[in-house]
């Protein structure tokens, strides 16, 4: 990524289409498109004619992997989508989605495509591969299609029981086998996931504008704990286990991954993040002449803010919103550039003012010194910064790549010491109940681990790999520097 960012990493995105008749490529194409901000690494379809598999997958943004040969190529009446970040498996190109395996009995092709983290991965890879799995991919998500490959059972419904009793985190997954389209979001509802209807079929998708790109009617949300199966008699619904007693929706859907036009809970994001940044204006006001925000997913709280506080909002980062996946290695001049190729500052608009620079997160504390930085370049007077979430001091294990507790500043160091770093002349952080109330959900309803440390399962397991797969990259990174100089 160029520049390096230090926001959360998006989650991935999952599309999935049954309509007899349509172009469901083409449709999971343009769904995938809509869900780009989800991830940005590696894009993928697998489609079916009832009978056949076709599969498409590769490294970059969903433009870059496909074109029209790839989308003849790919008939049938159903399809399954998925654009991805890694979280559980590294950028790969065995890692791209959707996973195509076979069926024990049947050996009839399984595609799925997932959204999410599993928790106990370790120990289910293991005991897959105790009985002869062999993995293609270093991917949770194969995990998962594996277990139903081998799952026990007559008819789709025990086949799925045997599956989510066994896995433990958070899927919102799309799987298809030759005749049927499957959605199943986990018993938390961590991740989002919704249901459409088209003239002649169906459509699953992480988020509604998805849908709402392809025209679709939003049907509803698929809940926790569910599996739809929908073939040519439509959708049929089933809850092979209980939803659990605490749901667990992601804080960051509504802050940060999802798009200001989804909807999820119910809420429209656009107006939750407006509230974030009105209740953040009356949690920390300040004396200042102009409000702006750090494009785009602060935008909407900016405006929040400036509205709530009186203070006039303006445009004073532009962003280059081309900035995205490169595997051209830039030059020390562009890597010293830094945040100034994301982002351009107007002096005009910001010279000799006191501005309140809004946004959504600090991680590690690596691009806001960036950002306020050229904000002073730029001839700002005073920069005080304002975020829309609490602190985060504790690393996220169900889908969201946010680093070590050793690497989030917030974790090691108080407000004022991050003030200090960021260069900031204030700091306000929105507290978790002005974040929760903002959402329009039940705060029990909600996963806050990464500002609270309160988990809503057991991530010991996770945590401790984390650590020691952080503890291994300084001592690859050297060894890739060696083999690069050509030395052993």
């Amino acid at each position: 990524m160029l520049p390096e960012s230090d926001n959360p990493r998006e989650a991935c995105g999952v599309f999935g289409v049954f309509s007899p008749g349509d172009d469901v490529a083409r449709l999971t194409f343009y769904g995938l498109y809509a869900l780009q901000h989800r991830g940005q690494e590696s894009a993928g379809i697998a489609t079916s004619n009832g009978e056949d598999f076709s599969l498409r997958t590769g490294m970059g943004l969903v433009a870059q992997v496909f074109d029209e040969e790839d989308l003849a190529y790919l008939k049938g009446h159903i399809a399954i989508g998925h654009t991805r970040y890694s979280t559980a498996g590294g950028s790969l190109a065995c890692n791209a989605q959707p996973i195509v395996v076979h069926d024990l009995e049947t050996g009839d092709p399984i595609a799925l495509a997932h959204n999410g983290n599993l928790t106990n991965v370790d120990v289910l890879r293991e005991d897959l591969e105790a009985q002869g799995i062999v993995f293609e991919s270093t991917a949770d998500s194969e995990v998962i299609a594996h277990l139903f490959a081998i799952a026990p059972g007559r008819t789709y419904e025990e086949r799925f029981h045997y599956v989510m009793r066994r896995i433990e985190g958070a899927y919102s997954v799309v799987m298809m086998t030759k005749d049927r389209l499957f959605a199943m979001r986990d018993p938390m509802g961590v991740r989002p996931l919704c249901l459409g209807r088209l003239d002649g079929g169906w459509v699953v998708a992480s988020e509604s504008c998805a849908l709402e790109h392809l025209g679709v009617p939003m049907e509803r949300e698929v809940q926790p704990g569910e599996v739809i199966v929908i073939d040519e008699h439509g959708p049929a619904s089933f809850y092979p286990v209980a939803p659990a007693r605490k749901r667990a929706i992601c804080t960051f859907e509504y802050t940060y991954f999802a798009r200001p036009d989804s909807r999820i809970g119910g809420q429209l994001i656009y107006p939750a993040r407006e509230e974030m940044g009105a209740t953040l204006a009356r949690e920390h006001p300040v004396e200042a002449d102009i409000v702006i925000g750090v494009p785009d997913s602060a935008t909407p709280a900016a405006i929040g803010y400036a509205r709530a506080s009186g203070i006039p909002y303006r445009e004073g980062l532009v962003k280059n919103r081309y900035v995205g996946r490169t595997f051209i290695q830039p030059d020390q001049r562009i890597r010293e550039a830094g945040v100034s190729l994301k982002f351009n500052a107007l002096s005009d608009v910001l010279a000799g003012k006191r501005v309140v620079l809004v946004d959504d997160s600090i991680v590690r504390g690596t691009t806001t010194p960036r950002v306020i930085q050229l904000l002073r370049r730029a001839g700002a007077k005073e920069v005080h910064m304002r975020i829309t979430t609490p602190p985060i001091v504790s690393p996220c294990f169900l889908g969201v790549d946010m680093a070590t507790k050793a690497e989030l500043i917030a974790a090691n160091h108080s407000i004022e010491e991050i003030r200090q770093h960021i260069g900031a002349d204030s700091l306000g952080f929105l507290s978790l109940e002005g974040l929760n109330r903002a959402t329009g959900q039940n705060p029990e309803d909600l996963c806050n681990a990464c500002f609270t440390g309160i988990y809503p399962l057991n991530v010991q397991m996770q945590m401790e790999r984390l650590e020691a797969e952080r503890g291994r990259e300084p001592a690859l990174a050297a060894a890739e520097s060696l083999h690069r100089a050509g030395r052993p």
